[in-house]
């Protein structure tokens, strides 16, 4: 069932995209996780550059080694997490693709574990309180949850849940991204600092990601209309051929 599941997908993309149609999702998600990945590129500058202790700065020069871990994650997590949407490298490299998956699922964990750590352990910059610690906590932790039954689905050989909630915590993983979008028109309304309204439009971004992840699920696992013969043969019991039966293994 699932592995009839994932061929179909595979099949309703195919028809849908062309070669070039299968990069535009991909090369979307690197110009989002582009914003925290660069933000991130300053910050590893600022920390090795003898910068001068400030009230922004001061928590990650007194313990570097959270920071420094939660932005190497995440730049591997996210943008070479963006490569794995592309059907074309899933079906023809599976090599690589397999590969990819390795890394990604640690940086994947080290990106949740290090962004919670901080959330919890750091100093508060302003705009900051207890709602937005908690949704940190929160949504990290299912970022965590995500990533392992993702694990648990390739075990088992279920490459479709696998599929699905890798997609999940790659959705919560790039959610920076969509906050530094939804904070611009947070801070010309309210400010910067007001706390309340900075963990509302925060706590969006995630479920923004999210609900498009969900609708990436729910597309990918319509069954694709089969052509008259194929429809024939499996009404009459006779075998697919192994092209029809590879299943998709996707990770996210």
């Amino acid at each position: 069932m699932t592995k009839d599941r994932s061929t179909a997908g595979l099949s309703r993309g195919n028809r849908s995209r062309g070669p070039r149609g299968q990069w535009l999702a991909p090369t979307g998600l690197i110009l989002l996780a582009l914003i925290p990945v660069l933000a991130g590129a300053a910050r590893l500058t600022e920390l090795t550059g003898g910068a001068v202790a400030t009230p922004q700065n001061s928590r990650f020069l007194d313990s570097p080694v959270p920071v420094v871990t939660h932005i190497v994650s995440v730049t591997v997590y996210s943008l070479l997490g963006a490569f794995q949407f592309v059907p074309a490298l899933r079906r023809r490299r599976a090599g690589w693709h397999r590969l990819a998956g390795r890394l990604l699922i640690p940086a994947g964990l080290l990106a949740a574990l290090s962004g919670m750590w901080m959330a919890v352990f750091y100093p508060h910059p302003p705009g900051d309180g207890e709602i937005l610690v908690v949704l940190r906590v929160i949504f990290g932790s299912a970022m965590v949850a995500s990533i392992g039954l993702g694990i648990r689905g390739i075990v088992r050989r279920d490459f479709a849940r696998h599929s699905e909630w890798m997609t999940r915590g790659y959705a919560i993983g790039v959610g920076a991204g969509t906050q530094a979008l939804v904070l611009i028109p947070q801070s010309i309304i309210f400010g910067s600092s007001d706390e309340l309204s900075r963990a509302v439009f925060m706590g969006a971004a995630w479920v923004i990601n999210l609900a498009v992840a969900e609708y990436v699920i729910r597309r990918r696992a319509k069954p694709a209309r089969r052509p008259s013969g194929r429809s024939e043969a499996a009404g009459t019991g006779r075998a697919l051929s192994p092209s029809t039966t590879t299943p998709l293994t996707t990770t996210p």
